[in-house]
């Protein structure tokens, strides 16, 4: 059996409408060795949106059960509805190899420091406020009501950058997409995680001498 590769964690978070599900699909598609996080949650599918992809869409008693079971490795309430990481979803990235991509809000990625050692956190900000109020607008998703909702809470995210390793400012797509890239191939390269292989390297300088 071959040996178990721990995985990096790169926790992405960002308010609604910052173009965070653009951002992470591309950098999906691009970035070999990646597995995105299916989260488990209790809102209602979106339309376009398929149960195992995009999110586990569960009831709220399914939701309880798990939480209760102590399946998730982060879970918090945003905008009315539930949302958890399962614990399956490390132990799949542990198990094929890969490194895992996360999609939280400010609360999962709190949690996340907290359980995860080594994770990496990344905040997308939006350029302005009066941009993120334009993208939620033109998305044409939202009632006033949800649109002020959202905003206010995009207010009190914001207010936490500082908790976070990388930000990234999405005021061109193109270049907030390889920013990310960029973050994960550095995470890639920390001392602690090619140790090993640094060691075996190093075995060779000491195995045979030079001529």
């Amino acid at each position: 059996m071959s040996e178990r590769r721990t995985p990096n964690v790169i926790v992405v978070s960002a308010p609604s409408g910052a173009g965070k599900s653009t951002i992470l699909a591309r950098v999906l598609a691009e970035v070999p060795g990646l597995r995105f996080s299916v989260s488990h949650t209790t809102r209602p599918p979106r339309p376009g949106e398929r149960e195992g992809v995009e999110y586990h869409f569960v009831d709220a008693a399914a939701f309880e059960r798990l939480a209760g079971d102590k399946q998730f490795l982060e879970c918090a309430e945003v905008h009315g509805h539930r949302y958890g990481t399962a614990y399956g979803e490390y132990l799949a990235a542990e198990r094929e190899g890969l490194d895992l991509l996360m999609d939280l809000d400010v609360q999962g990625a709190s949690q996340a420091r907290l359980k995860i050692p080594g994770v990496v956190t990344v905040f997308i900000l939006p350029p302005s406020f009066q941009a993120l109020e334009r993208r939620l607008r033109g998305r044409g998703k939202d009632d006033e009501a949800a649109i002020r909702r959202r905003l206010e809470t995009a207010r009190a995210e914001m207010s936490v950058f500082r908790e976070y390793d990388f930000l990234v400012v999405n005021d061109d797509l193109d270049a907030c997409v390889e920013s990310l890239k960029c973050v994960i191939r550095a995470v890639r390269c920390r001392a602690d995680r090619v140790e090993a292989e640094a060691r075996r390297i190093l075995e060779t300088f000491f195995t045979r001498r030079p001529k």
